[in-house]
């Protein structure tokens, strides 16, 4: 005779398994994955021993919590402003041991602040999320969630999810740009190195593609040049650093190209390049017409244009961040990031190519 207890808990499991099923079949918003750098990461390196991090104040001091969280950020990064405007909750960092269970189906941020297309970018960090890590945690995340609803409903769950990937940046200001005389300086000339990074980027994108990556939006650089820690470093009288902007002219058609191949040879709009250079450009040129005060000091830093050394507690704080196109050195302010993530969803072919993020949601409604 079948023991009662054992037949009421496995009934109950059933349950959770059964509505666990249903919460994502029957038309939850799409699940989020997002991989990358700094501009992306919400939290992963405060689980790694490295000095990537954003964890101490005045970090997250417009954050719901007014708390760190490990986003480069006052407030809001990319990802969670792409998660509100999907009607999704942000999605949780990989390595956050609360990412179990329903969150799971939410989505995934394996994004860790430092690294680049190259495994060389940003050895002085140490201990990051190369790219490869990111990969394998993807995989690892499929297996988890297999074991929740199934490897079925996780291909589709996948197949069906949007994915934001934000490379690039660093493999010029961490990598070819970090020393005067580089060792990938004296190997390439920027043309020959920038061609040789799209090369490798094409393997991630392949690589993502054969993990069930079906809609990806590929950012590409901001203008490098133009950040505050560069006009702190390469220029005079705070003009954007040149062969940092020579380099992002290079690299982000380029980029467009490949992509543009990529879709052509996979025969189908998988990946949308986002050219975040125009987007940046346009509030960094006019920053008064978006209701900045300035587009050349960050809020938070020191030295010239505050684009020396880190955000801490000890750093010179503008009172009102929305003043402000740049949060600290290198990073955007979430007014800022509002701005990009307005442009992804509603940005014409010069923003967004082949298409924006709301003609891909338009599609994919049918």
């Amino acid at each position: 005779m079948p023991n009662p207890g054992f037949a009421t808990t496995l009934a109950i499991f059933l349950a959770v398994v059964t509505a666990t099923f249903l919460t994502y079949s029957e038309g939850a918003p799409r699940a989020f994955f997002v991989f990358g750098d700094s501009l992306v990461d919400n939290g992963n390196n405060n689980y790694l021993a490295t000095t990537a991090r954003a964890d101490s104040p005045p970090y997250g001091v417009d954050y719901p919590t007014h708390r760190p969280t490990g986003r480069f950020s006052n407030g809001l990064n990319i990802p969670d402003l792409i998660s509100e405007q999907l009607g999704a909750e942000p999605t949780l960092p990989y390595l956050d041991p609360a990412l179990t269970g329903d969150k799971l189906l939410v989505g995934a941020n394996f994004a860790s602040a430092g690294i680049g297309i190259l495994n060389d970018t940003g050895i002085q960090f140490v201990n990051i999320l190369r790219i490869p890590n990111q990969l394998e945690l993807f995989q690892q995340y499929q297996q988890r969630v297999s074991a929740l609803i199934g490897a079925e409903q996780t291909q589709r769950l996948v197949n069906d999810a949007l994915v934001l990937i934000t490379l690039g940046g660093n493999d010029y200001v961490n990598n070819y740009f970090l020393t005067p005389v580089s060792a990938r300086q004296i190997q390439y000339n920027i043309e020959e190195y920038s061609r040789f990074v799209i090369t490798e980027y094409r393997k991630i994108l392949t690589r993502l593609h054969d993990l069930g990556a079906r809609r990806v939006l590929v950012t590409g650089t901001g203008p490098l040049g133009c950040v505050p820690a560069e006009r702190a470093l390469w220029s005079s009288n705070g003009e954007c650093a040149n062969e940092l902007q020579q380099a992002a002219t290079i690299y982000n058609p380029l980029l467009v190209q490949m992509i543009t191949s990529l879709n052509q040879e996979i025969g189908s709009d998988i990946f949308v390049a986002v050219n975040a250079m125009e987007m940046q450009n346009d509030f960094i040129t006019n920053p008064k017409d978006y209701g900045f005060v300035t587009s050349k000091i960050a809020c938070c830093g020191q030295g010239p244009y505050n684009g020396i050394g880190l955000c801490t507690t000890a750093s010179s704080l503008c009172p009102n961040r929305d003043e402000y196109a740049f949060w600290d050195s290198f990073h955007p302010s979430e007014k800022a990031n509002k701005i990009i993530v307005k442009t992804i969803f509603t940005g014409s072919d010069k923003y967004m190519t082949p298409m924006n993020l709301s003609t891909i949601m338009a599609i994919d409604s049918v």
